[in-house]
């Protein structure tokens, strides 16, 4: 590693301090908040700091002791042989490790993987919560920092705007360690940001892929399949209404006028579902962008040649 970032963000232990006055590693370099901006604050200004110390790959690692530093070239390795643009952990690849995991954090983190998972469009992954993370510089310069939410919804939100740029995601197998170490985070409050977070995110990204990107027979199946349903259902109610105000059964007919779109519509849903499915991004996407930045390098210093000889 040719450089480390300690974040302090407005830590109430004084952690930038205790770092500062320990450690005398010419590679650590203490940035410390006024304010606390949350996980995602203080991880945006150590990814900053990262771009402008001309870092190749970014690892992020929590100070709670929980993430094992020896793991980072598990992370590292397939973003440097071109494999993956961003690696995270995943903390639910051995039962073992699953066994150890504290009940509340299982089922929190079992049950916002299906939600993270259609917000974001990567469907192979797992453990989107997970903090432990390492990132191309290339991808990471294509992010937009001032629109990624600051606080714990920051990893979900971070893997709907690297979906946005059709970045590769891999996830790398890891063994979490949990102390006595309190958290601050309160399940009951963030349970519904989480959510609604992740359904605002699904709605932009079917809109940016589906209609604004690209328009395809899964956008069609799309439009068809939630008409249908919409109407199989509310066509169903009024006549499950009627039949319950006036006391007559409704005829045959009736029900499969409401049942038909009801099926058809959840057929179309269904294969739509696995046209998003298989659209995951399966090809690292930085050796291109890397690529790109060296040709317009050389084609700059190119020119200021020519203008110089001019």
């Amino acid at each position: 590693m040719r450089h480390v970032i300690v974040v302090d963000d407005c830590c109430p232990q004084n952690t930038g301090e205790l770092v500062s006055s320990l450690c005398r590693d010419p590679r650590i370099t203490v940035i410390t908040h006024e304010t606390n901006l949350g996980v995602g604050g203080a991880v945006i200004t150590g990814y900053r700091h990262a771009l402008q110390l001309g870092a190749d790959v970014v690892v992020k690692l929590d100070g709670d002791g929980q993430m094992d530093p020896a793991l980072i070239h598990r992370f590292v390795r397939p973003i440097l042989e071109g494999q993956a643009d961003y690696t995270k952990g995943n903390r639910f690849n051995d039962i073992e490790d699953v066994r150890g995991m504290p009940p509340m954090r299982l089922l929190g983190n079992a049950g916002l993987s299906f939600f993270t998972k259609a917000s974001s469009g990567y469907w192979t992954v797992f453990d989107p919560t997970n903090g432990y993370t390492a990132i191309h510089s290339a991808v990471l310069r294509q992010l937009p920092f001032s629109k990624i939410r600051q606080r714990y919804f920051f990893e979900s939100d971070m893997l709907f705007r690297l979906s946005t740029i059709r970045a590769y995601v891999l996830d790398v197998p890891m063994t979490a360690f949990y102390g006595d170490e309190r958290s601050n985070l309160h399940v009951s409050r963030v349970i519904p940001q989480f959510i609604a977070g992740n359904l605002i995110n699904t709605i932009k990204r079917v809109c940016y892929n589906y209609f604004l990107r690209d328009f395809s027979i899964a956008s069609i199946e799309l439009v068809l399949g939630m008409a249908c349903l919409l109407f199989g259902i509310i066509f169903g109610s009024c006549g499950w209404w009627e039949s319950v105000r006036t006391g007559i059964t409704a005829s045959t007919g009736t029900v499969m006028v409401a049942a038909l779109p009801v099926i058809v519509g959840v057929q179309l849903l269904l294969s739509f579902l696995a046209f998003d499915i298989a659209a995951v991004p399966r090809r690292a996407l930085h050796p291109m962008l890397a690529r790109a930045t060296t040709i317009a390098a050389k084609r700059d210093v190119d020119l200021e040649i020519v203008s110089r000889a001019n």
